[in-house]
């Protein structure tokens, strides 16, 4: 397919790993071994290390309208093999082809804004007494090590790509094993768009060792990744030798808030908007409402107009057209999805639709609605990461904000209302990094993305991202000795 490769991106050179090994990839709708991509040795990760620092180097010095022509041109390419990178992400993802599309299409605008802000990295004129001059300039941070998810294996690499390229930086950047693929596509895209060599590059290997390798050199100036909690804390700790800043996006357990002043027709749009957020990506997306908290008011109707959502959602291969909900990423996924709505029914939960691992290829697991889950049950502590959707009563909002915020995690919330004023009282109770009022879209080139607390720290996207990827430095001068 053009523009997809199954190779490291060293120094500008596509190459396999130097001792010859491969992890396998597989297609989560049969299980199928489609591709081998490398599992990169230590001499391919000192190679690249010294590629970054050769590239950053270079790229630093170079002109911000350079930089914005090769993220343009890079998204331009990428529009252009659209079709042929959305099929790659299905096959190794899982994804329906029409979301794959919408996030292929979604990587080139995070290029294209990005092109447009690598012209408008400003510092800042600061006032002082005359003979004297002093100003901030904003310079790139150095080489970045990128460590990306495979929920999102186009999105979220353009996310780093992009600010690293537009400021400055080198990168490395290590996509998810399980979903490499696409994340070739867009370093090809860059490769074919004249990024000069050394700027990106690209290894897959084991997760751990690669981490730790790269890690450990002094080369690398700032980490990013989006990842789970465990894995942030790990990055935390390899970090602590060379205090390389971090941005790390973690886990989330997205709260959502419909209160009572919601009409009948309110209701029904409510629902089918969290039913499509919950379950696009087969409800493997970090900021996906997981905590459905219902006012009493329209508890039953909502609930009703969810389950008549749910019932015409067809769950199959994303490469079929009329797939709502396709195979999760992988078996250990599955398996953990299954074991959070069997803890949830054990407990005491009601399974209103869904719930059984049906049998046959692939890890497909249905839609799955639950009622009157026990505060206690794992399902509302443990971050999903599947098409699971718990419909909870409370009763006022007092209730509604402290059900709500009890978890770790603070990346998302959401909250369906008519009233305003109701909005403006739950923007304010909700501790979280991104709300959405009436509205679960979050994620924007322009928007800053990220969380607080278990969900990490910093931001990716918007003008936020020139903190992440630069250092400010001062400059004090006088006219003479």
């Amino acid at each position: 397919m053009t523009g997809v490769r199954e190779q490291l991106f060293i120094g500008g050179a596509w190459r396999d790993a130097s001792d010859g090994r491969t992890i396998e990839v597989h297609d989560p709708a049969t299980g199928e071994v489609v591709a081998r991509v490398p599992n990169a040795s230590d001499q391919d990760l000192d190679d690249v290390l010294a590629a970054a620092a050769a590239g950053f180097a270079t790229w630093r010095r170079s002109a911000p309208a350079e930089r914005a022509a090769v993220l343009r041109r890079a998204a331009a390419l990428l529009a252009e093999r659209a079709e042929d990178v959305a099929a790659v992400m299905t096959q190794e993802q899982g994804k329906p082809l029409a979301e794959a599309r919408a996030e292929v299409r979604q990587a080139g605008e995070y290029f294209d804004w990005f092109a447009g802000e690598a012209v408008r990295s400003y510092g800042r004129v600061l006032a002082t007494e005359p003979g004297r001059r002093s100003w901030v300039e904003r310079r790139p941070v150095g080489p970045v090590a990128a460590f990306t998810a495979w929920n999102f294996p186009a999105s979220l690499p353009a996310r780093k790509l992009a600010p690293a390229v537009a400021y400055g930086c080198s990168i490395v950047l290590c996509p998810a094993v399980e979903a490499p693929r696409t994340a070739m596509a867009l370093v090809a895209a860059l490769q074919d768009a004249g990024v000069p060599d050394g700027v990106v590059n690209l290894v897959t290997g084991d997760p751990p060792r690669v981490s730790t390798h790269l890690i450990a050199s002094p080369t690398i100036a700032k980490i990013t990744l989006t990842g789970s909690v465990p894995v942030g804390q790990e990055l935390v700790r390899l970090s602590a030798t060379h205090l390389q800043p971090l941005t790390l996006e973690l886990g989330g357990h997205a709260p959502v808030l419909v209160l009572d002043d919601l009409d009948d027709a309110a209701v029904e749009r409510a629902a089918a908007t969290v039913v499509r957020a919950k379950f696009r990506n087969a409800g493997q997306v970090c900021v996906s409402p997981s905590r459905i908290f219902v006012q009493d008011g329209v508890h039953d109707r909502f609930v009703a107009a969810v389950l008549d959502r749910v019932a015409g959602l067809k769950v199959g291969p994303g490469t079929e057209p009329d797939t709502d909900v396709g195979p999760l990423a992988n078996a250990r996924r599955r398996a953990a999805v299954a074991e959070l709505v069997d803890k949830a029914a054990a407990d005491g939960a009601t399974v209103r639709c869904g719930g059984r691992t049906p049998d046959g290829p692939g890890w497909f697991y249905p839609p799955t609605v639950l009622t009157d889950v026990p505060p206690g049950a794992a399902l509302l502590s443990e971050e999903p990461f599947g098409p699971i959707l718990p419909v909870l009563r409370f009763t006022d909002l007092d209730e509604g904000l402290a059900r709500a915020g009890d978890v770790p995690y603070g990346l998302a919330a959401y909250v369906f209302t008519s009233d305003l004023a109701r909005a403006d009282t739950v923007i304010a109770g909700l501790d979280v990094g991104m709300i959405g009022v009436n509205e679960t879209a979050l994620a924007a080139a322009a928007s800053p993305f990220g969380g607080v607390h278990l969900s990490g720290y910093g931001r990716e996207g918007g003008t936020e991202s020139l903190d992440a990827y630069t250092v400010a430095t001062a400059v004090t001068t006088r006219g003479k000795p």
